[in-house]
């Protein structure tokens, strides 16, 4: 039996902005994992929906003890099919996403509603599960755990580049950057005054010898 996850997620902008954000979401700065995007087939239904398959390729990062059972090809990087469906007389989007690569190690399926917010209309609420797989014979446990593990990080790097790209299309400036910045000013900063620091000891210990 394999591992579940569920979760609700909110955006404070509209399910149109919403919309549009996703098919602009790469590149940003937390889906460098991410490597190319293609379109498979895209058709608007008599209904009005429009019904998109895209392919992307991604890095799959394995831990070391997992390596050994991946073709050396294709141990850094996967397929994925994403399957999607926009309706806009019900305002909802639907996307379904699975692995067409290493299925047989580890398989991630993902069912995600995007829908107005009940509560505020000007907010989007996205509907995320998850079931991840294994059929390896004697690792099917681990690796289950490993798939969810990370599919728990991955969630939280959708979001915040959702924020990320919805930030930009708004003209704002993402708090990626400022936070990023002011970051690295602060890692530069301590570095520089670990310098410092050693020079001033070095200094020191040379006239205790002198």
């Amino acid at each position: 039996m394999g591992k579940y996850f569920h979760c609700t997620g909110l955006l404070k902008s509209t399910w149109d902005q919403v919309c549009i954000a996703f098919w602009q979401r790469y590149p940003n700065p937390y889906s460098n994992h991410v490597l190319t995007e293609d379109i498979i087939f895209r058709e608007v239904t008599p209904s009005n929906c429009l019904v998109s398959r895209r392919l992307l390729t991604k890095t799959s990062r394995a831990p070391r003890w997992m390596e050994r059972y991946l073709p050396k090809h294709m141990a850094s990087s996967a397929y994925i099919i994403e399957d999607s469906i926009v309706d806009p007389q019900k305002r909802t989007m639907t996307t379904l996403t699975w692995n067409i690569s290493h299925a047989r190690l580890m398989c991630v399926e993902e069912r995600c509603l995007y829908q107005i917010n009940p509560e505020n209309c000007s907010w989007t609420e996205i509907k995320r599960e998850a079931w991840i797989s294994s059929s390896l014979y004697g690792l099917s446990r681990a690796i289950q755990e490993f798939g969810l593990a990370g599919f728990k990080k991955s969630v939280t790097k959708t979001m915040k580049g959702f924020e990320f790209v919805l930030a930009r299309m708004q003209g704002e400036t993402p708090l990626r950057t400022l936070a990023e910045t002011a970051t690295e000013r602060a890692r530069e900063t301590a570095l520089a005054a670990k310098e410092k620091a050693k020079d001033l000891a070095s200094h020191a210990q040379k006239k205790q010898y002198v």
